[in-house]
């Protein structure tokens, strides 16, 4: 099907019908428009990962930035959040296929953040179709039946929408602009916002997004910038967007109010990431010897690099005026074991009140099932308040903490095991177009499966990557010495003729 392209765009996947009311002309100049501005700056960026990680892999620790003190000493706040978001006690994150929409709109949770990113796998179909889905859902329109012809609708009153795009080191492939391909970021948000935000304002909401994979301020300041564009160029007053940051990389924990400082504008606080937040540590120091996390599952949110990371969060953010929302438990509920759901939905039960006790705002679930239970233990301690913004954590926080990786026990073949299994598993969901999968009774998207990948590659690098029995972890049995085998003898010809 052939679009009216703005000049310079080319889109190189298939076209579907459906796909028409979003590739629009006016809306595809806008991405272009935000590419041409910022996408130098974007490569800028990520060479800068790459360089800073060169020198982690030299041996450098991270640690606050000298040039950024006046920030941190600073007396200033973030503008205040609109009504639609000063209430998260309970965050639902799904994502963008329609079904799962629905149920996350109609689940009772105060806030709904649909993902472009870890748990959606981002092929071209995935991400327009989504896109669609969104278009409708906004305008009440989204409807769903399934091949036995059970109907799903929208109810009257539905949660507030989020919307996550793509990280900064993600392209979309299938559009170019110039013949450069696009920011998948800068692309998810683009349609989203051009399409959808006075819609969404017109709604008694706004454009409200959730950033991920940041490692530093300047990603938030290059953020800022494109919605400053954004607004501006569809003349929306500044500011009407806001945007929760995942901190969910070791890196950006030591620009937790920096991060805040460049989007005070348009910040809707910060969110721990926690499972990311575990891979970008094994990432990160992946060349050092002395560092070896324990298995998954003995990594929680009260270890003391993790529990430390999620303190400084709440203490970031209410110092700053912004809101602190906890991350997500994998755990979800377990239809056909009554004793192994009991002990999951205990689990969740857990992780909510710690999070409501240490200060966070609200926290996310994975399901549905689990709003009742998440909404239940903010309610004990916010009671019939939207927020605890009031709340400030004491102490001080920083390298001594965060870069304190223990555990590292135990790592059992049955923990090895699970990573392989999971790792296989989420990759054939990934690449069938499914990035958000049941494994074990654990919900796993991109993040966690990244956990289990990058886990099992370090404990064979490691000199510490030892089970518990004694064995070292490799990649495989010895292989037997080669044989050489000798060429074969030409045999001389002969002489004669025939």
């Amino acid at each position: 099907m052939a679009l009216n392209l703005p000049a310079g765009v080319q889109i190189t996947a298939p076209i579907k019908p459906e796909y028409e009311s979003i590739l629009t002309h006016d809306a595809l100049a806008f991405v272009a428009k935000l590419h041409r501005a910022f996408e130098a700056r974007r490569q800028e960026l990520l060479k800068a990962r790459v360089a800073r990680q060169a020198r982690i892999d030299a041996g450098e620790m991270p640690d606050f930035l000298p040039e950024t003190k006046a920030i941190r000493e600073g007396d200033w706040k973030v503008a205040p959040v609109p009504a639609a978001l000063q209430c998260r006690r309970v965050e639902i994150t799904g994502p963008v296929e329609a079904k799962m929409i629905i149920n996350a709109f109609n689940s009772g949770a105060d806030s709904y953040m649909t993902d472009f990113e870890d748990s959606n796998s981002p092929n071209w179909d995935n991400q327009i179709q989504g896109q669609v889905n969104l278009y409708k859902a906004i305008r009440r329109e989204l409807s769903f039946k399934n091949e036995a012809g059970k109907e799903y609708k929208l109810n009257d009153k539905i949660a507030t929408l989020q919307i996550r795009p793509r990280g900064w080191h993600l392209d979309e492939k299938h559009v170019l602009v110039d013949g450069q391909r696009v920011s998948g970021g800068i692309f998810d948000f683009g349609l989203v916002f051009f399409h959808n935000a006075k819609e969404q304002v017109a709604r008694g909401a706004g454009p409200f997004y959730y950033l991920p994979k940041m490692e530093s301020h300047l990603e938030a300041r290059l953020w800022n910038d494109i919605f400053v564009m954004a607004q501006e160029h569809i003349g929306m007053p500044q500011g009407t967007i806001k945007a929760t940051v995942l901190v969910e990389t070791i890196l950006a924990t030591f620009e937790m109010e920096e991060i805040l400082y460049e989007l005070r504008n348009h910040s809707a606080g910060l969110n721990a990431g926690r499972w990311d937040y575990i891979f970008s540590c094994i990432k990160k120091f992946k060349k050092n010897k002395d560092f070896c996390l324990a298995q998954r599952g003995a990594i929680t949110m009260e270890v003391p690099f993790m529990r430390s990371y999620a303190l400084a969060l709440v203490q970031a953010c209410h110092k700053r005026g912004a809101p602190a929302m906890g991350g997500m438990s994998a755990l979800i509920p377990i239809k056909n074991d009554p004793v192994a759901n009991e002990k999951a939905l205990a689990g969740i039960r857990h992780d909510k009140t710690r999070d409501a006790n240490d200060g966070f705002d609200g926290g996310w679930v994975a399901h549905p099932g689990l709003v009742p239970i998440a909404m239940e233990e903010f309610v004990k301690v916010l009671g019939d308040k939207p927020n605890q913004f009031e709340k400030q954590v004491e102490g001080k926080f920083g390298p001594a903490d965060w870069l304190n990786f223990k555990p590292e026990t135990p790592i059992t073949e049955a923990g090895l095991r699970n990573n392989i299994n999971v790792g296989i598993h989420y990759l054939g969901a990934w690449l069938a177009g499914n990035g958000c999968v049941p494994i074990h009774n654990l919900m796993e998207d991109a993040a966690t499966a990244e956990i289990s990948r990058s886990q099992v590659w370090q404990w064979v690098v490691s000199p510490k990557g030892v089970l518990d029995d004694g064995r070292k972890v490799t990649v495989g049995p010895p292989s037997p010495p080669r044989v050489k085998i000798p060429p074969p003898t030409t045999r001389p010809r002969s002489s004669s003729t025939r």
